[in-house]
């Protein structure tokens, strides 16, 4: 039986009034799935990371838990003040009484995608919803098509400008039971305009289930989206995700990627830089330990000439745990003028820690300039010396040279409570690592 027959239910009376063009693309995208079945190694795109785990568990659908969580609950996760917008979701659902929602500007929508689907307002979700994310080749991104339920819906209007961040918070938490949860996002910044946008994926126990989500983000000419993701997952649980931009002409898309939890994390991006003059940038920061794997592939597509991207990831792993990282650039043939370039560096914390890196280069153009570059390393064992001798501990010695190490990625987060939560997170985990790192001797010995 397949896995989405037991939730087809939940999934469908959600969608009773949705446009028929969604509907029609939500058929077809269960069909897509039924037919390409979960990915395998023998797929290039899978091959160093196996989903057996996630195929093998039988998902039973995700519990409303909504009203079993108060304020509380959300308050380790929150990220804004009380001007600014955040929008929680319990197991994929929009809970009203946990969100946040301050007087917004005219024409600003930010909004639970269900109740935008209810209501009616079809323009923009049947020019845009399931229209920038593929699914054809891609069966967690099919499988969340036809399965969602819920999610968020932001639309910034031309010239409009968001000066507070928009926080999207998913909360995983389960009965006892594998659940299976696919949450929806969709962005649509208009002409001229600026958003600020963080989604925060956490767990609020230690059971295993599956995040399989997907965010589609329009940014139209002259606008600019600086997005974050931050997740925090569950170390028993699944994370799955894609993320699909389209930037038109001089518009500017950001985004920061950090990883801080997960057995399986799968995140892929793909952006289109459809308009002259656009810029696209990647960042990302992943920490991995135990037997943890951390995935990420990239997709930068330059349609159009005079465009700019710049990708910076970086990973530190311990443990044996193992990470990937596929960055593939395009450049067509009409864009000239691209100039693009790509760094991937991994820290080992341990011998057993493992990374296949692979960058790609896809150019049919001739007056372009693209770089990549792919480092792999453990720390500098002359550095923590030069530490210890001005009387730092080795534990101080050697977080000190992670956080140089992640400090060119978490400089990037401008959102402040953000920027803190990322250092608390990173230095927490550190400290469990280090029964995992045999890189020298503990605190206060020599």
């Amino acid at each position: 039986m397949s896995p989405i027959d037991d939730v087809l239910a939940t999934a469908d009376a959600a969608w009773d009034t949705a446009p028929s063009s969604l509907k029609d693309a939500r058929d077809r995208a269960r069909h897509r799935f039924e037919a390409l079945g979960f990915p395998t190694t023998s797929d290039e795109e899978w091959r160093f990371t196996s989903v057996a785990p996630i195929a093998g568990t039988k998902f039973a659908p995700a519990v409303d838990r909504r009203s079993a969580l108060r304020r509380a609950d959300v308050a380790p996760f929150s990220l804004v003040d009380a001007s600014a917008i955040e929008l929680v979701f319990v197991n994929g659902l929009f809970s009203s009484e946990l969100s946040s929602i301050p007087t917004v500007s005219r024409g600003l929508r930010v909004e639970s995608l269900a109740a935008e689907l209810a209501a009616g307002h079809s323009e923009i979700l049947e020019k845009c919803l399931t229209r920038v994310a593929p699914f054809e080749q891609r069966a967690f991104t099919a499988l969340n098509t036809g399965l969602f339920v819920d999610g968020a819906f932001i639309h910034v209007p031309a010239g409009d400008t968001v000066d507070a961040p928009i926080h999207l918070l998913f909360i995983a938490t389960t009965d006892g039971r594998p659940a299976m949860v696919h949450p929806r996002v969709l962005v649509v910044v208009d002409q001229s305009a600026h958003a600020s946008i963080v989604e925060s994926y956490v767990s609020l126990n230690g059971d295993r289930y599956l995040t399989n989500a997907v965010t589609e983000v329009v940014v139209g000419e002259n606008g600019s989206v600086d997005h974050y993701k931050f997740q925090r997952e569950s170390l028993n649980g699944f994370h799955i995700a894609s993320m699909h931009v389209i930037t038109k002409r001089n518009a500017r898309f950001q985004s920061h990627s950090l990883g801080f939890g997960g057995a399986i994390v799968r995140n892929d991006v793909g952006a289109v830089l459809d308009g002259e003059g656009g810029e696209c940038t990647l960042n990302g920061l992943y920490l991995g330990d135990g037997r943890r794997l951390v995935d990420n592939h990239t997709t930068i597509d330059h349609a159009k000439p005079h465009c700019a991207s710049h990708e910076v990831y970086k990973g530190i792993l311990g443990g044996t745990s193992r990470a990937v990282f596929n960055g593939k650039i395009i450049v067509r043939q009409d864009a000239q003028k691209t100039d693009a370039k790509q760094t991937n560096r991994a820290l080992l914390l341990t011998d057993g820690a493992t990374i296949n890196t692979k960058p790609q280069l896809e150019i049919f153009a001739d007056d372009v300039k693209c770089t990549h570059g792919a480092a792999i390393g453990q720390l500098d064992e002359d550095a923590i010396f030069y530490l210890r001798a001005r009387g730092l501990t080795f534990a101080e010695s050697r977080d000190m040279l992670i956080h140089a190490f992640a400090g060119q990625i978490l400089d990037g987060v401008r959102i402040d409570p953000l920027r803190a939560a990322l250092e608390a997170e990173l230095f927490e985990q550190l400290a469990k690592d280090l029964a995992e790192a045999d890189a020298g001797p503990r605190s206060g010995t020599s």
